[in-house]
């Protein structure tokens, strides 16, 4: 029996519909909201995002990222024997967007559920494939992290709404003899629940609580900051190696600020690390994958190079995986 789980492929899927700094902006003004573009980017480093139209779901973003990360691995459809979903924007309550992804690329027989972990959701998806690979409960994974978060956003709310985006990123894992994910570490602190959330729910066909996503911005810097440096340690310590050994990191990418600050905390430069939130903005779970697959198809990830993926989100949860490619 194999031992490791190896990443073979990478896809990715974005809405049609692009929405730079200067058009979001205007459509603010108009509702009476007043911001800036320069206020977004200096804030966040964001300066588009793209947005889903109301038919389209996180099981249609996630099957389209689906279909792109088999054709690059090489892996039919019928052969994948897992599907794990990350995603807090599922498209119903049930059935899992997992089972309907699986329905769409015509996967079927295999495993397939949701994993709710926001926006460290894809590190925790990862790591749950990694985990029932090496145990012999799977073969062949499909990893989607998967979101339309523009459906819990308070468009009234500057703080937030300018901060999200929509997409999909999805990762094909397989069994091998070789070393792939060499280390994944996983960690939450439910006190931590009040700073991000989206604390609504339905009761008799009623919405009750509140609906929309919200947070505190500077509570939540903080923590993320701290955590996503203390997991990189302990994943890298985990797989045996050093962060001298680590060629790109790839964190959450949910505002420049935390991303730069995790970075120099590092110590790694900044060349080394992944950047995607100016072109997607925060896309919750998809936004480790996406950027994943953006770094693959343009060449700086390399077979044989060492990868760290690093989640935090609402929760409080974290994690972080380490990847021989």
């Amino acid at each position: 029996m194999s031992k490791y789980a190896r990443i073979v492929g990478t896809g990715s899927a974005l809405p049609e519909r692009l929405v730079s700094n200067a058009e979001l902006v205007a459509e603010l003004a108009a509702r009476g909201i007043e911001t800036s573009e320069d206020w977004i980017v200096e804030r966040t480093g964001i300066r588009q995002r793209y947005l889903a139209a109301p038919d389209v779901g996180s099981s249609v973003l996630g099957a389209r990222a689906a279909r792109e990360a088999l054709a690059a691995a090489g892996v039919n459809a019928a052969d994948i024997d897992l599907i794990v979903v990350a995603t807090s924007t599922p498209d119903f309550i049930f059935p899992s967007t997992a089972c309907l992804v699986q329905k769409e690329i015509g996967a079927h027989g295999g495993a397939a559920f949701d994993v709710q972990a926001v926006c460290s959701g894809f590190v925790y998806g990862l790591a749950t494939a990694d985990a029932m690979i090496r145990t012999g409960m799977a073969s062949r994974a499909l990893v989607i992290g998967a979101e339309v978060f523009s459906r819990i956003l308070d468009w009234n709310d500057r703080g937030t709404c300018v901060l999200f985006g929509d997409g999909a990123g999805a990762a094909v894992l397989v069994a091998d003899d070789h070393p792939g994910i060499l280390a994944a570490r996983l960690h939450a602190d439910g006190r931590h629940e009040g700073i991000l959330r989206t604390p609504g729910t339905v009761n008799r066909g009623a919405v009750c609580g509140h609906p929309f996503l919200t947070m505190d911005g500077q509570a939540v810097f903080k923590l993320a900051v701290s955590v996503l440096d203390a997991v990189a340690r302990e994943t890298v310590e985990a797989a045996g190696l050093t962060l001298d050994a680590v060629d790109w990191l790839i964190p959450h990418q949910a505002n420049v600020r935390i991303i730069q600050a995790t970075g120099r905390r590092l110590g790694i430069a900044p060349e080394r690390v992944v950047v995607t939130v100016d072109r997607h903005a925060n896309t919750s779970a998809a936004s480790v994958p996406l950027a994943l697959d953006l770094a693959m198809r343009d060449g700086r990830i390399r077979p044989g190079q060492h990868v760290l993926l690093e989640g935090v989100g609402g929760g409080f949860a974290w994690g972080a995986a380490l990847a021989r490619i």
